[in-house]
């Protein structure tokens, strides 16, 4: 495959797998509201109004979907948990009525979901990609939006579903959140589990299903192994060189601070990634030492 599609290519992850596929001298365009504003090559499309230049389905040979509004960017009112809702439900659903008209169709078809499947707290138990789904508001959209992706495998094309931990990267993400503050601290107990990955090792995941024939279903993309909060917070804050103290940021503070959101935060999951090294895939920054002192050198 030589020609990739990405939606959700102008995010943080987005870009860090675009620049590892050109490094490799692939070809890649995105699917965007706005094409013209991007140097890089872009297709327009619009799933809010069921609309796409079917010419970028036609140019691409593989696709990456990860277009969906960002989670913990606005506070959760009815209207907000709408358009997480809607965003992926849409986008997913047009990329899947779209392909079926498509007669030299990608070879294959690799979405993100997200770990948030299985609930917002499952506690010190190891989570593997059997578990039932959780019953709280974002694991019902992920069980709403697989089950949009899955329709892609009827238009026989091969489809692979990842189900994102928490991503560190220097540049965005939970990192820059947590340590935002002059002091960093846990949050609530700090004994809750966060399933994280480096972001490099998320995007050379995301490459590894799009080449890896033998893979297709639903695979957790987490790091091999999960930390506490508060371990996570207090490694990362030394290697950033911030003051730490163990005295977590009260439940109610992040309730009144978040609403429904400090649900996110204070709840965690302990996600297995033994399914995903089982084909083959190797970490790079496996260990969070070693992830966060490349983070922050």
């Amino acid at each position: 495959m030589q020609k990739i599609l990405i939606t959700g290519g102008s995010g943080l992850i987005g870009k860090s797998i675009t620049r590892l596929l050109e490094r490799q001298g692939k070809e890649v365009a995105w699917l965007s509201r706005n094409p013209e504003k991007y140097t890089q090559k872009a297709y327009y499309w619009d799933p809010a109004a069921y609309k796409i230049d079917q010419e970028s389905l036609y140019w691409a040979e593989g696709i990456i979907h990860l277009a969906g509004e960002g989670v913990a960017d606005k506070r959760w009112t009815e209207a907000r948990k709408n358009e997480i809702l809607e965003s992926r439900i849409k986008s997913s659903r047009l990329l899947f009525e779209e392909l079926e008209k498509v007669k030299d169709k990608p070879k294959a078809f690799v979405s993100s979901s997200a770990v948030g499947y299985y609930g917002f707290d499952t506690g010190d138990k190891l989570i593997y990609e059997g578990e039932p789904p959780g019953k709280d508001f974002l694991a019902q959209v992920v069980q709403d939006w697989e089950s949009e992706i899955e329709k892609i495998q009827l238009t026989k094309i091969r489809t692979v579903i990842f189900r994102t931990g928490i991503v560190l990267a220097k540049d965005g993400g939970a990192l820059k959140e947590m340590l935002k503050p002059p002091v960093a601290a846990p949050l609530g107990s700090g004994k809750q589990y966060m399933s994280w990955i480096h972001i490099e090792d998320l995007s050379r995941m995301f490459i590894f299903a799009l080449e890896n024939h033998g893979l297709s279903g639903i695979y957790n993309a987490v790091g091999p192994v999960p930390v506490t909060n508060s371990v996570l917070t207090e490694r990362a804050a030394s290697f950033k060189g911030k003051p730490f103290v163990k005295i977590g940021v009260p439940a109610f503070a992040l309730k009144l601070l978040l609403g429904e959101m400090a649900q996110m935060v204070l709840g965690g999951n302990r996600v297995s990634s033994e399914k995903i090294e089982g084909t083959g895939f190797k970490y790079t920054y496996g260990d969070l030492n070693q992830a966060l002192q490349q983070i922050f050198r």
